[in-house]
């Protein structure tokens, strides 16, 4: 069954990447690489953990993969609704360029980071509980 393209943020990559057992439970929900839209942003926060908590070779692995999925480079646009997305949710400029990157798509965001608990389409796994929180 297909799933329906969505951004993964980067606590979903790790969770997913981990196998955690909440990491299985955003299997579920994680889109084909043609519909996994990755902001560029998300491939350094995930170089970054990959290099610290991995090797270098994983990490390759890893950005290899994501060059496969739909790439969304920071432009002019994205930047502008990232500005006005932080000032309307009070986000950090990591999660702002993110979320607009979602909003941009016109896809859900599929998280664990609080951060974006309540924020219309998101499709939220809080850690420590079970299943997601979505919000229309």
């Amino acid at each position: 069954m297909a799933r329906a393209p969505c951004v993964v943020d980067t606590s979903a990559w790790i969770e997913w990447l981990i196998g955690s057992p909440l990491g299985q439970e955003i299997g579920a929900q994680f889109p084909d690489r043609e519909d996994c839209i990755v902001p560029t942003i998300v491939q350094l926060e995930l170089a970054k953990w990959l290099w610290r908590e991995a090797d270098e070779d994983r990490c390759d692995q890893v950005i290899a993969y994501t060059q496969k999925c739909r790439v969304t480079p920071l432009d002019t646009s994205l930047a502008m609704l990232a500005a006005e997305t932080h000032r309307q949710y009070k986000l950090a400029t990591a999660d702002a360029i993110v979320y607009a990157t979602a909003k941009q798509a016109g896809v859900k965001l599929l998280t664990c980071d609080a951060h974006f608990d309540g924020l219309p389409e998101v499709l939220l796994f809080p850690k420590g509980k079970s299943g997601p929180v979505e919000v229309q």
